[in-house]
């Protein structure tokens, strides 16, 4: 049952949802890569969110900078000025050197003058989950203005930014990502967040699993499906999404 202040806005998520931009073609969660996933045909991109020292939300997915910039140590110890200036496309090939981190900013401009849809999993650093679901919430308000609700959708694996996104952004669509499904706490738990959706790993979905979701009026979508086997097997088990790597594999028109 959906409350006064979250109106059940139609469901505008594509099927086909492009993870971290095109994460594998390009580096992940940067502006490049979103435009290499767009030139593949998709309409729907996922990217992890998270806030820099001056609470400015960029795309980041690791709590560190080791692995996808040319920095070391806590993205959330560094202003956004000085994480704007890194290199974080050397590392995945030569042709990407000093690609830039996106802000959320960045990609809100891209996403919205190409009409595409949005996928946002709130990736705080532990211990910031509640204010990082806030203060993205309230930055979605003013960069989509009115098209919010039907153009983007929060997710997470941390309930409580998820409610810090509730908090702010009662009207932006959410979904929980679930990594393993024990008893009946993680519905329970879905429900009590208010959410559109559940995302699971592919491996947790099947036709039960779907049929439980519609029947609690929530989506069923997966991640992270990069085999065209798995991929006919989940579609075919009726799923409402699927998020993948492989955009230059599965198109998206299909």
């Amino acid at each position: 049952m959906h409350s006064l202040d979250e109106p059940s806005w139609p469901w505008s998520v594509p099927f086909w949802v492009a993870h971290r931009g095109a994460g594998k073609l390009a580096p992940e969660n940067t502006l490049a890569a979103f435009r290499e996933g767009a030139r593949h045909g998709y309409r729907a991109f996922e990217c992890d969110v998270k806030l820099s020292a001056d609470d400015v939300p960029f795309l980041l997915h690791d709590a560190t900078l080791d692995r996808t910039t040319t920095a070391r140590g806590r993205a959330a110890d560094r202003s956004w000025s000085e994480l704007s200036r890194l290199d974080a496309g050397r590392w995945h090939s030569r042709a990407f050197a000093g690609e830039p981190p996106a802000s959320l900013e960045s990609i809100a401009a891209f996403v919205r003058r190409n009409q595409h849809v949005l996928n946002i999993e709130l990736k705080p650093t532990p211990g910031d989950e509640f204010r990082t679901g806030e203060i993205v919430g309230r930055e979605v308000l003013r960069l989509w203005e009115e098209t919010a609700p039907l153009s983007v959708l929060f997710s997470s694996f941390q309930p409580e930014a998820l409610r810090g996104a509730r908090e702010s952004a009662p009207q932006v669509p959410r979904g929980l990502l679930l990594d393993k499904l024990e008893g009946d706490g993680w519905l329970q738990l879905a429900q009590s967040l208010g959410c559109r959706a559940v995302i699971t790993h592919y491996a947790l979905m099947d036709q039960a699993l779907v049929a439980r979701l519609r029947e609690a009026e929530m989506k069923a979508l997966v991640y992270t499906v990069n085999d065209a086997a798995a991929a006919q097997w989940l579609i075919a088990n009726g799923v409402d999404g699927i998020i993948t790597d492989a955009v230059d594999r599965f198109s998206p028109t299909a």
